[in-house]
């Protein structure tokens, strides 16, 4: 997937390390040092998604997202940020941010929520509407098909579903399922997890090409 994203972020160090990463996975990244530079880049290019540090001289996150809200209300935004108080999550919301992620955090995981928040934007049927195999999966309406069979999954099962046919053919280790679909990484959550993969696991064995593997000690990966 060739996403094109515009990275601000003004530690130098990170923000080479996440730019090199993305790239590593055929991202396009521009990195910027700072707001003021992130924003007129912004006016003059088309990009994808925004991943925005909260923290940055000339002009923060925050005063960023608003002014790119004012010229772009649908374009995915992103914050990283150290900070974990409630208040601060509820006004980058307000704003019109999408998601967050705290550092520090992992490439993977940001790789996943940067691919979720993009495909959410592109309200298309062709979006809409997953194959794997010969099963179609209905992301609106959480059907997964094959030939005259239907089922019905449950929230946290289309959830992890997508996940997976998302990230087709690539480990997606538990860390990054737990924090994205359970948004909890405890020990009942990645028993929960288990179950919901032996669940899945079950609907998908009519097509004898589609398996989920267990990466013991690592993830989950869909092939067919």
């Amino acid at each position: 997937m060739n996403l094109s994203v515009l990275l601000a972020e003004d530690e130098s160090s990170l923000g080479l390390i996440v730019k090199e990463s993305l790239e590593n996975r055929n991202f396009t990244v521009t990195l910027c040092e700072n707001g003021e530079i992130a924003f007129e880049i912004f006016k003059k290019h088309s990009f994808d998604a925004l991943v925005l540090d909260i923290m940055m001289p000339k002009k923060d996150g925050f005063t960023l997202a608003e002014e790119i809200r004012k010229i772009d209300k649908e374009i995915p935004i992103l914050f990283l940020t150290a900070k974990s108080q409630t208040e601060d999550v509820v006004k980058g919301f307000k704003i019109g941010c999408n998601d967050y992620i705290k550092k520090p955090f992992s490439i993977e995981e940001l790789i996943v929520r940067i691919i979720s928040l993009t495909n959410r934007n592109q309200q298309t049927v062709k979006k809409t509407t997953l194959n794997i195999g010969k099963y179609e999966f209905n992301t609106e309406n959480q059907v997964l098909k094959y030939n005259d069979k239907t089922f019905k999954l449950t929230n946290r099962e289309a959830s992890l579903l997508e996940l997976l046919i998302q990230n087709k053919g690539e480990i997606i280790n538990r860390e990054t399922i737990l924090n994205t679909v359970w948004e909890n990484n405890d020990f009942f959550s990645g028993r929960s997890m288990d179950v919901f993969i032996t669940k899945l696991r079950k609907k998908l064995n009519l097509d004898p090409n589609v398996e989920i593997i267990n990466s013991r000690g690592r993830g989950y990966k869909l092939i067919e």
